[in-house]
């Protein structure tokens, strides 16, 4: 089980962030690291990662978002969860992920959504660290 410290990502993460990013993506890759500004910039939105060493294994990205429901407690989006292969089975997922979750609960979030894709036989995963699909559907629309 892998030990480190999760933090926040910077801008300076950009380079490793990459490398995560294209190793999850199915679409065309990410080229600017600097895009991980506009990312880590934007209002409720942070990225949490998980070093081996100076090497980033895995990453999370957290969204808040405002809700005029439940009091006006925000609900909470996890999106691009990745680990570069090397350090998959190892715990560090898990750790970026625990570390989302307990943000978006420190912010007093009422739910915390995700979603994967099928083909990435993920469920799992994420029914261990305590997400469930019962009582929700996920859909998506998406413009290439």
């Amino acid at each position: 089980m892998a030990s480190s410290a999760v933090r926040l990502l910077t801008a300076a993460d950009g380079p490793e962030a990459l490398i995560l990013y294209n190793e999850l993506t199915v679409g065309p890759p990410a080229q600017d690291p600097t895009t991980i500004s506009t990312v880590i910039d934007h209002p409720g939105t942070c990225v949490f990662g998980a070093f081996s060493g100076a090497q980033l294994a895995s990453m999370v990205t957290l969204h808040l978002l405002p809700n005029v429901l439940w009091d006006g407690r925000p609900y909470a989006l996890i999106e691009n969860v990745v680990t570069r292969a090397v350090f998959q089975r190892r715990g560090f997922g898990r750790q970026v992920m625990e570390t989302a979750v307990a943000a978006a609960w420190a912010a007093n979030a009422h739910k915390i959504m995700l979603m994967t894709g099928t083909a990435r036989h993920a469920t799992g995963f994420y029914e261990a660290v305590g997400f469930t699909s019962k009582g929700k559907a996920a859909m998506v629309i998406q413009q290439d």
